[in-house]
């Protein structure tokens, strides 16, 4: 394919390009664990990194590079690495990169698992501020000379904060700061954080890429804004090994995805390539859906509040209209004290009562009972989140039999 085409061309004819075998427009399914080579001296090339090739499937296989490659072309990155799940994928990175004396720079907002995770790393040195990423004075408040990354999501699961994506940016790259951002709420055909100075992507493939809740996956791109060179934890052992560009894409693969083992499976990379496909059929339906829903909950006198970067009434409307091609999928609302939420949910039919988000179905679940359980009500109310809110994952279903739906559970 010459000349630059479009987002959804450009993923079609993606796995063209590596030229699978006998013309299949799809990269195949490779089950296998180890290659083979005629000659010993190849393969000691692919393991020195002078040559590519596979060797061994636990840090890099056909399908699975096959998906990297696209991911990398969604994003407009240098190169990514596929993971068995979102978390797997911010671990892997956390842990490479990441050394005890560090300091990391955290949205207050942060899904509980990866807060979770941060406040593991805590207990072994490396140190953590929380902060409101909604305004960038708050991370230039908590910058130390230790500081080595700032991360944050573009919409926060579930309040739907929107970070001070721009600002944020621009201040780490006057710090030489890696700048780190989960795109997975608004996905590369809404938003691509290279274009706020990210030096690191993080996707949950398993939500928007995937799309079908049938394939769980996790993905670091590097976007080759990042100057590597000048951050001190890259391990000697790599250093003129490859271009300085693709060092920390080299420590998050060697030391990340090789030393912990997250590896993507063949079989769940090619269910989340084929569902890439219609990335963007998907989401100009589910964000349509999203706003008609946020609107009509909004008026409706059995809901208290919606948070929906769509409404006019979102706290970061005007910036999520400037940043994002459009508001995503994602949405909660709480409904009034004398409700019976639990009971409401209940008696939806249409929609699911499920964990998940970005599934092609609606998906509803009662967050401080669930997900956010293990914050506790202190931190939960720090974060944004009423006892009483619950998440909604907007599907691709006929808008008028949502509405429906939500009309008889809140009578």
């Amino acid at each position: 394919m010459n000349g630059k085409k479009g987002f959804t061309t450009t993923i079609l004819h993606s796995d063209r390009q590596l030229k699978p075998e006998f013309g299949a427009l799809h990269q195949p399914i490779h089950p296998a664990v180890t290659w083979g080579y005629e000659d010993v001296n190849d393969l000691v090339d692919v393991f020195q990194n002078k040559a590519k090739g596979f060797a061994y499937s636990r840090q890099g296989n056909p399908t699975v590079a096959a998906l990297e490659h696209k991911i990398t072309q969604m994003e407009n990155g240098l190169g990514t690495v596929a993971f068995s799940t979102g978390m797997a994928a911010i671990t892997s990175t956390l842990l490479s990169l990441m050394k005890a004396g560090d300091h990391i720079i955290a949205s207050s907002f942060l899904f509980g698992n990866t807060r979770s995770l941060l406040q593991t790393l805590s207990g072994i040195g490396v140190r953590v501020s929380f902060v409101d990423a909604t305004d960038v004075k708050h991370v230039t408040e908590a910058w130390i000379p230790q500081t080595r990354m700032v991360i944050v999501e573009t919409i926060a699961n579930p309040a739907t904060q929107v970070a001070d994506l721009q600002a944020i940016g621009t201040y780490c790259q006057e710090k030489s700061i890696l700048y780190v951002v989960d795109n997975t709420m608004t996905s590369p055909y809404l938003f691509q954080p290279r274009n706020v100075g990210a030096g690191l992507i993080i996707h949950s493939l398993t939500k928007y890429i995937g799309g079908h809740g049938n394939a769980l996956g996790g993905s670091v791109t590097d976007t080759g804004i990042f100057g590597w060179e000048s951050f001190p934890n890259i391990a000697d052992v790599f250093l003129g090994k490859v271009a300085a560009a693709r060092l920390g894409l080299m420590q998050i693969r060697k030391r990340g995805l090789r030393d912990s083992g997250g590896t993507l499976s063949p079989e769940s990379a090619h269910s989340i390539a084929v569902g890439s496909e219609t990335l963007a059929l998907r989401l100009e339906r589910t964000c349509s859906n999203a706003l008609i829903l946020a609107r009509f909950l909004e008026k409706h006198p059995a809901v208290e509040k919606v948070y929906y970067p769509g409404l006019s009434s979102h706290p970061q409307h005007h910036r999520a209209t400037a940043l994002f091609s459009n508001y995503g999928g994602l949405m909660s609302f709480a409904v009034k004290a004398n409700i019976d939420y639990l009971g409401m949910l209940n008696k939806l039919s249409v929609v699911i009562k499920s964990s998940n988000l970005g599934d092609t179905r609606t998906l509803a679940i009662p967050v401080a009972q669930t997900i956010f359980f293990e914050l506790g009500p202190e931190r939960r109310k720090e974060m944004g989140i009423p006892e009483s809110l619950i998440r909604l994952s907007t599907g691709i279903e006929d808008p008028d039999d949502l509405i429906a739906d939500f009309e008889q559970a809140l009578k």
